[in-house]
C-alpha cells in the first residue's frame, strides 16, 4: 500500500512540473478540411473550411468596437481572417477579389475575441468558416483558397491553401 502511495505521489508531482505547450506568439495555422456541400439543385454551392491554429500569447480575435487604426473598416486589418479565392484559368491560378459589378468580393471574417483570461496565454483550437464555391459569374469550375490569420499585435502567420476544388456547376 505504501509503495501505491509513493509512486501516486511521484507521478502526481511528475504531471504538475510538466511544462504547458510552448508556442511562437506569431499565430501558426494549419489547414484541417475543406467540405463542399451541395446545394438543393445538386450543384456545389458552399463550402466549409476548417483549421487549426496555435498563438503563443493569445492575443487572438477582435472586439465588434475594435474599428479605429490600424482595424478601421476599409484598412488592411479589418479582417484578421484572410481568405483569399483563386480559380484556375486556363492552367493558371488567378486570385478573384471583385464581382462583375465592381464590387468586392469579401470571403474573409473577424475572429472575435477569445484571449483567455489568467496567466495562460496560450491558445490552441479550430477555427470554421462557411465559404461560397459556386461562382455564377465564372465559367471556370476549378478553385482553391488561400488563408492566413492576424493576431491584434498584426502579426501575420503562416499561409495555407485548399487543394484544388472542382465545382459542379
Amino acid at each position: 500500500m505504501k509503495l501505491v502511495v509513493v509512486l501516486f505521489f511521484f507521478l502526481f508531482i511528475f504531471q504538475a512540473c510538466q511544462k504547458e505547450n510552448q508556442f511562437s506568439p506569431i499565430p501558426e495555422i494549419r489547414l484541417l478540411v475543406f467540405n463542399q456541400i451541395v446545394g438543393q439543385d445538386l450543384k456545389d454551392s458552399s463550402g466549409e473550411l476548417k483549421i487549426g491554429f496555435t498563438d503563443g500569447d493569445g492575443d487572438m480575435g477582435l472586439l465588434p468596437e475594435d474599428t479605429l487604426p490600424p482595424y478601421q473598416v476599409q484598412g488592411n486589418f479589418y479582417y484578421n481572417f484572410v481568405v483569399k479565392y483563386f480559380e484556375k484559368q486556363q492552367g493558371n491560378w488567378i486570385e478573384i477579389n471583385t464581382l462583375p459589378n465592381g464590387n468586392p468580393l469579401i470571403n474573409s471574417a473577424r475572429i472575435p475575441n477569445i484571449t483567455p483570461s489568467g496567466q495562460r496565454k496560450t491558445l490552441e483550437g479550430e477555427i470554421s468558416i462557411s465559404l461560397f464555391t459556386n461562382n455564377p459569374f465564372s465559367t471556370f469550375d476549378t478553385i482553391r483558397y488561400e488563408c492566413f490569420i492576424y493576431d491584434r499585435a498584426l502579426n501575420k502567420s503562416n499561409i495555407i491553401q485548399t487543394n484544388e476544388i472542382v465545382i459542379k456547376k
